[in-house]
């Protein structure tokens, strides 16, 4: 009975978890999560504002740097709406519709991230591969389609996400481990077989992260080998440089997907806020950190960064 009272019309609310055992800390958390949003929102803003405006910009690296921002800016506003109220003011219950909706807008951003850095990659391949073909291979209107492609392919894999769930009765207690909306968290509560989600949920991953990651890879490799046939050190170098900030984004952002997911398979006799800690750093960590990389290391942006510091200091 229960079952069928969370189901259909009565869909039942969950309850978020802020830091299990480390209660007396929230609010620190607060004022670190705050400062991280802040960080975040401010810093790709930044970027968008700058790209906009700078002429010299306006080229499809840059392009592909301001869908990066745009997304890093979705990827706050979808965790913003219930991981401050949760630590500062303990509002922990959040409706299933609600729910559903965060977990589709956060998994859609993180799909969407891959998909950026891969096309990203393929500008660094062909600028340097290909570099006297740059600018009839990389157009606008290529450029445009590839983003679109990225979007499309982000949300055919999440459309399906919150309907899978929808079909299954509820009927245990709706605690999560987290702050937020995820599916991995959501798929343990249903009382019902949940082969299908799980399924569905491990082709998304291995179609998106996992064909991504080694495209990402091969890509790296064809331009290594590209690089290491140039015969001055000095260019080689310099030929290297132009790929340090994708490279970080990279890394900063498969590192602590790649550590939540084995802490989730190999730490499970680890403190349940260790999980909680090490998903913020795969939420917060890259929106934070991806403008901070690309302002050290382009010159352009940094440029014009200081000029606005500046003009805001007098």
């Amino acid at each position: 009975m229960e079952g069928d009272r969370h189901n259909g019309s009565g869909l039942p609310p969950f309850t978020l978890t802020g830091l299990p055992g480390l209660e007396t800390y929230q609010h620190w958390m607060f004022l670190l999560l705050g400062t991280l949003y802040l960080v975040s929102i401010v810093g790709n803003a930044l970027i968008l504002f700058i790209i906009k405006e700078e002429q010299s910009l306006h080229q499809p690296m840059y392009y592909f740097l301001s869908l990066l921002s745009t997304n890093d800016l979705g990827v706050s506003f979808s965790t913003l709406p219930t991981v401050l109220p949760t630590f500062c003011f303990h509002l922990r219950e959040i409706s299933f519709n609600s729910c559903m909706a965060q977990m589709f807008f956060i998994h859609f951003f993180s799909f969407m991230e891959s998909g950026i850095l891969l096309v990203m990659s393929f500008d660094r391949y062909v600028a340097i591969c290909n570099p006297l073909h740059y600018a009839s291979v990389l157009t606008d209107g290529r450029v445009v389609r590839m983003g679109i492609s990225v979007i499309i392919r982000s949300f055919c894999m999440v459309f399906p996400l919150p309907f899978l769930l929808k079909r299954l009765p509820f009927c245990k207690a709706n605690v999560l481990s987290h702050a937020y909306c995820l599916h991995p968290d959501l798929i343990h509560l249903p009382c019902e077989d949940t082969t299908i989600n799980n399924m569905y949920g491990l082709f998304t991953v291995i179609s998106s992260f996992g064909l991504d990651s080694a495209l990402i890879l091969l890509s790296y490799v064809l331009i290594l080998h590209a690089v290491l046939a140039i015969a001055s050190r000095e260019e080689r170098l310099k030929t290297l440089n132009t790929c340090v900030s994708h490279i970080c984004a990279v890394l900063v952002f498969y590192v602590p997907m790649v550590s939540v997911s084995m802490t989730a398979r190999y730490g499970r006799h680890a403190p349940r806020y260790v999980h909680t800690l090490m998903s913020l750093v795969y939420l917060f960590v890259p929106p934070m950190l991806n403008p901070v990389i690309y302002s050290i290391k382009t010159k352009e942006i940094r440029r014009r960064l200081c000029k606005i510091l500046l003009k805001t200091k007098f």
